[in-house]
C-alpha cells in the first residue's frame, strides 16, 4: 500500500516542483505511527510501518534532500559521483530500490586526532548516504522512543548543554554524590559487535548487514570490515547510540534499592562518553564498574583504560569540554583548560596563517569560531575565561599588526588597526569594502552573557504527538532568547549607551 500517490507527480516533473511541506507532513505521520506502535510493544506493525516508509515517495524524496543540503553535498565517495543538479536529484529519488541494493566500499580518510594520533572517517557514496537517510527516518522514531532518559549525544533536540544541567543537577547539591567514574569506551564506532547489531537494531536486516560489510578503501586497497558502524554514515551515531542505550536500565536492574539505601546513582551519556556517580569509589569500582564492562561486553565493546578513571568531586573531572568540580562545597563548572588550549591554538593558527591577509578577511574568519567556542560554553561559569581569552586573542593581533609595519611606531599601528568604538579602546576593527559607511569589528567573548540552560525533559520525544506542544514551546522560547540576544547592544556600542 503506498499513501504517497497524490505526490508522486512531482517527481517526473522535476525537483523543483515538490511539495516539501507537503512530504514532510506525510513522513513525520508515519514516524508518530512508528512511535505509537512501538510503545504498544507491536513489533511487527512496527516493521510494517518501516517498510511503508522507506519504499514511500516522501520518504526517498526527504532522504535525498538531506544528503544534497547538507555540509558533505559536495564531498564523494569511491564512485567521485556528487548529486549537484535537479535532475540528479530527480533521478536520485528513483534510484533507491530494496531489491538489487549493493553499497559500494566507504572512502576511508584519517582526521588528525590529538598527540599525533588520527581518527578513521569513512566516506560513503552519495547513493549509499540516502539510503542510510532514507532507513533513519524509519530507524531514528525507534531509537528516540526506547533511549536512554540521560543520553544526550546526536539525538535531535538535545545538546551538550543538556548534559551539563543534569551533571549540575547530580552533583551540586550538599547531599549529591562525591565520586564520579568518568568512562570512556574504547574504539567505540570500530568495535561494536556486528552480530550484536544485526541481532537487535530494529530495522531491516538484509540492508544493515550490506552496510556493516561494505568494507572501505584506502590508498587504493579494499579491506573488510569485520566489527564497528561505518564512520562517516547518516545512521552511524544512531547505530552507537542504540548499541549502548539500555545501560540506565541495566544499572537499575543490578541495584534496585540504590535510591533507598543512598547509593547516590545517576548517569549521565553523550555518544560514547559517559560519567557514573556514586557514594563510594568503591563501589563504583568493585560493583558498578564490573556491571557496565559485562554490558559492554556483549556488544563487543570495552573500557579505555587511559580514559577511564574515578575521581573525587573536589579533585574535579573534564567532560565534554567542561572542568567540574567542587570549591569549598560549591560546584563550578568551567571550561577545561584543555578546550581552552585547542580553542587558542586555532585562533593562534588563522592568524598566523594569515600574515599578509586583509584585516577584514581576518576578521570574517575569526568571528564565527570566537563566537561558535562562547556560545557553547554561555551556559557555565566561563566570564573570566573570555575576558582572559579576548586578552590573549589581543595579543596575537597586536604582534600581527606590528608585524606587518616593522618601521612604524606603535601609535601608527594602533591607529590603523585598532579604533576606538563609543567608550571602548582597542576594538579591532575595519571598514567593509562594499560599504563604506559601514565597520566590521572582532567578536569579543566577554560580550557574552551567561545564562542558564533549561534541561529537555528526560522522556521527550520529538517524533511523539504528545510532545508536539511542549517543543514548540522549548523553540519559541529559544527565538526569544536569539532575538534578545541578536537585538541586545553591545556594551560601550555608542557613548550614551
Amino acid at each position: 500500500m503506498n499513501t504517497d500517490l497524490s505526490v508522486c507527480a512531482p517527481s517526473a516533473q522535476g525537483w523543483a516542483m515538490i511539495n516539501w511541506s507537503q512530504v514532510q507532513q506525510r513522513v513525520k505521520k508515519l514516524q508518530a505511527r512508528i512511535v505509537k506502535a512501538t510503545q504498544s510493544g507491536k513489533h511487527g506493525k512496527v516493521k510494517a510501518l518501516q517498510w511503508l516508509l522507506t519504499h514511500s515517495f516522501s520518504g526517498k524524496a526527504l532522504a535525498v534532500k538531506r544528503v544534497t543540503e547538507n555540509l558533505g553535498k559536495n564531498t564523494p565517495g569511491v564512485d567521485k559521483v556528487i548529486w549537484s543538479t535537479s535532475k540528479a536529484k530527480t533521478n536520485a529519488i528513483a534510484s533507491l530500490q530494496r531489491r538489487g541494493y549493493k553499497p559500494l566500499p566507504l572512502r576511508r580518510v584519517l582526521i588528525p586526532k590529538k598527540k599525533g594520533k588520527t581518527r578513521p572517517l569513512g566516506i560513503p557514496t552519495m547513493k549509499d548516504r540516502t539510503m542510510q537517510a532514507l532507513y533513519l527516518l524509519a530507524l531514528e522514531p525507534v531509537a528516540e522512543t526506547t533511549a536512554d532518559r540521560h543520553s544526550y549525544g546526536f539525538r535531535p533536540e538535545r545538546s551538550t548543554a543538556d548534559a551539563g544541567e543534569q551533571c549540575f543537577a547530580c552533583l551540586a547539591k550538599g547531599k549529591n554524590a562525591q565520586w564520579v567514574l568518568e568512562a570512556d569506551i574504547k574504539a567505540c564506532f570500530d568495535a561494536i559487535s556486528h552480530e550484536w547489531l544485526i541481532d537487535n537494531i530494529p530495522v531491516d536486516k538484509t540492508i544493515l548487514q550490506k552496510w556493516l560489510k561494505a568494507g572501505f578503501v584506502y590508498q587504493k586497497q579494499l579491506f573488510p570490515t569485520e566489527s564497528g558502524t561505518p564512520q562517516g554514515g547518516i545512521i552511524s551515531p544512531v547505530l552507537a547510540n542504540m548499541t549502548l542505550d539500555g545501560l540506565e536500565k541495566a544499572l537499575a536492574n543490578a541495584f534496585p534499592q540504590a535510591k533507598k539505601r543512598g547509593w547516590k546513582m545517576n548517569m549521565v551519556r553523550y555518544a560514547d562518553d559517559f560519567i557514573i556517580t556514586g557514594y563510594s569509589k568503591e563501589w563504583l569500582e568493585e560493583e558498578v564498574m564490573p556491571i557496565v564492562i559485562r554490558f559492554l561486553a556483549e556488544r563487543g565493546l570495552t573500557l579505555s583504560p587511559e580514559k577511564t578513571r574515578i575521581t573525587h568531586i573536589t579533585e574535579g573531572l573534564d567532560f565534554l569540554g567542561w572542568n567540574i568540580r567542587k570549591y569549598h562545597g560549591k560546584l563550578l563548572m568551567k571550561p577545561s583548560k584543555a578546550n581552552i588550549k585547542t580553542h587558542l591554538d586555532r585562533v593562534r593558527e588563522i592568524i598566523k596563517a594569515n600574515k599578509t591577509a586583509k584585516q577584514m578577511n581576518l576578521i570574517e574568519q575569526l568571528n564565527p569560531i570566537l563566537r561558535g567556542w562562547a556560545n557553547y560554553h554561555r551556559h557555565i561559569v566561563a566570564k573570566k575565561t573570555f575576558s582572559w581569552i579576548d586578552s590573549q586573542v589581543w595579543s596575537a593581533l597586536w604582534q600581527w599588526a606590528k608585524r606587518r609595519h616593522p618601521h612604524k611606531s606603535a601609535r601608527w599601528v594602533k591607529a590603523k588597526y585598532f579604533k576606538t568604538r563609543g567608550d571602548r579602546d582597542w576594538m579591532f576593527t575595519a571598514i567593509d569594502e562594499s560599504n563604506k559607511h559601514k565597520m566590521h569589528s572582532l567578536v569579543l567573548e566577554a560580550d557574552t552573557s551567561i545564562r542558564r540552560h533549561i534541561k529537555i525533559k528526560g522522556m521527550a520525544n520529538p517524533h511523539d504527538p504528545a510532545w508536539k506542544q511542549y517543543f514548540e514551546a522549548r523553540r519559541n522560547k529559544q527565538r526569544t532568547k536569539l532575538t534578545l540576544r541578536c537585538c541586545r547592544v553591545p556594551q560601550g556600542a555608542f557613548a550614551e549607551a
